[in-house]
């Protein structure tokens, strides 16, 4: 500017859209070489820096506002990253937003954004919501705030909401009745299309599409049990939102009767069981979903051979409760493993010796619920291990003695479910709440089932297979709190007689 253009002749140079605080920064910068970025010169700088093409300024500034991201600045750095073309910065806040989406878009940045952002953002698969519910209202409320100039691009921003992924009872009382889609004939065919979805699903498996594909965020359930009449040991992945089923990848140990429990949200490990009757396991298999041709391999040995293991995770530290072996029977012991350390250790024994007990976790207790005694008595009783004491302290007992009992865990109430007392297979089940400390009875199951599997997803308590009189080919169900009702989902048939472990993970 001052050597080789017009402004070498002037005596005044205007230097417009730049800030005469921010200037004098970057000017001390030049002769420098330092500058304090904070939250309230950032903003003036980052702009100042890239008009004077000072490249490392640009850059700190960039390194400053991704480390101060949160959900009420988000967008607002979202917005300034696309203005200013700084491609790092705009990936990491644009996948910031993704991954909080619900409390970013209750802001008024939200609304200010161009049709071409929302629909980037609203389109992609990494969108975590806890449910698509979420994305149609953000929608609606995006195109009422400008609403004359914006409502004729609803088709295009509904084309990527996915409405098969909400229920069949949420499209007909509230996108249907909505009347922004009630004017729009392109947004009554998306209605239509998801409606012919939801009637279709419960009675073919659907491939999915962009349409009916599940978020990355969205929860998907990992099975492992017998299917059908096969002999071995086989994992399937279910996802409620479809109720679509697909196969997982091959166990590497055909182990019956094991632990399953995922650390680290990524990290599956099944642990103990046996091959048969007479050979128990202290093998331990690790499943990591993060990798990119995720397998089985094999994990750290326990110190001792247990099948029909209770496991159950702290602070992603995995434990594994009792079962029973060769030698002992049922036992009483308890180990931890460390992943980080790649360690197991003993801890503290259980007052009771247990086999097939369920586990469950919650406010950071491990509580061991019901199992034998012996092959004659089952349990009534539970008792709770504090890992900061290193001690099992007795709560209240069930009204039932349960063996093979499953246990979940769904907005801080513990279930006990089904089981077997005497030979015989329960379809009852009881709720604990820690607060009142005592088990309540609520709806029984539409099946007896003993050794089912159990596990919350969506506000949903989930149980699959297990045994009991014959089943029809539905032989999953899922408890509803709010209406204290189970209802029959998942037409997949889990062998009668097989024992289901089952987890939650992020869908890989």
């Amino acid at each position: 500017m001052f050597t080789n253009f017009s402004e070498r002749n002037h005596d005044v140079v205007v230097m417009r859209e730049i800030d005469s605080t921010a200037l004098q920064l970057l000017v001390n910068f030049v002769y420098s070489g330092r500058i304090v970025i904070t939250e309230e010169n950032v903003q003036d700088l980052l702009p100042a820096s890239n008009l004077l093409q000072l490249q490392e300024v640009k850059e700190a500034c960039c390194d400053f506002l991704q480390s101060q991201l949160c959900p009420t600045n988000c967008i607002a750095v979202y917005v300034i990253a696309d203005i200013y073309s700084c491609s790092k910065l705009l990936k990491s806040s644009e996948l910031y937003i993704q991954q909080h989406f619900s409390q970013a878009v209750g802001g008024d940045e939200f609304l200010s954004l161009s049709s071409e952002q929302v629909i980037q953002l609203i389109s992609s698969d990494k969108l975590t919501v806890p449910s698509e519910e979420k994305v149609f209202e953000s929608v609606i409320r995006w195109v009422k705030y400008e609403l004359g100039s914006r409502k004729r691009i609803l088709p295009q921003l509904m084309e990527h909401v996915r409405l098969p992924l909400t229920s069949k009872d949420y499209i007909i009382k509230k996108v249907a009745k909505e009347p922004l889609i009630k004017n729009c004939y392109k947004c009554k065919e998306y209605i239509n299309e998801a409606l012919h979805f939801h009637r279709q699903k419960s009675k073919y498996l659907i491939p999915h599409n962009i349409w009916n594909n599940p978020r990355h965020g969205d929860k998907v359930i990992l099975v492992v049990s017998r299917f059908d009449s096969n002999e071995c040991i086989s994992t399937k992945f279910y996802e409620p939102k479809i109720s679509q089923w697909n196969n997982g990848p091959a166990m590497i140990t055909n182990r019956k009767n094991a632990g399953l429990a995922v650390v680290k949200d990524n990290l599956v490990f099944a642990v103990g069981g046996s091959t048969d009757t007479f050979h128990q396991l202290r093998s331990v298999d690790l499943l990591d979903l993060s990798a990119e041709s995720y397998c089985w391999r094999s994990s750290v040995e326990m110190f001792v051979k247990r099948n029909n293991v209770g496991v159950g995770v702290i602070n992603n530290y995995l434990y594994a409760v009792g079962g029973h072996n060769n030698s002992d029977s049922e036992l009483d012991s308890s180990e931890v493993f460390d992943y980080n350390a790649r360690k197991w250790r003993m801890i503290s024994s259980m007052s009771t010796r247990r086999d097939g007990h369920g586990i469950g976790v919650l406010n950071n207790l491990l509580y061991a619920v019901g199992g034998n005694a012996s092959s004659s008595q089952q349990l009534k009783s539970v008792e709770c291990y504090d890992p900061s004491l290193d001690s099992w302290t007795s709560v209240a007992r069930m009204s039932v003695g349960r063996a093979a009992v499953g246990v979940g865990v769904l907005d801080g109430v513990l279930y006990a479910v089904g089981g077997h007392n005497e030979f015989k297979s329960l379809s009852s089940v009881e709720a604990y709440r820690p607060r009142t400390g005592v088990w309540t009875t609520i709806a029984h199951m539409n099946f007896p089932r003993s050794g089912a599997g159990v596990v919350a997803v969506d506000d949903l308590l989930y149980v699959f297979g297990g045994s009991g009189k014959s089943h029809t080919d539905d032989s999953t169900e899922c408890y509803n709190p709010k209406t204290n009702t189970w209802t029959i989902v998942a037409p997949l048939r889990i062998h009668e007689y097989a024992r289901a472990r089952v987890v939650a993970i992020n869908r890989p």
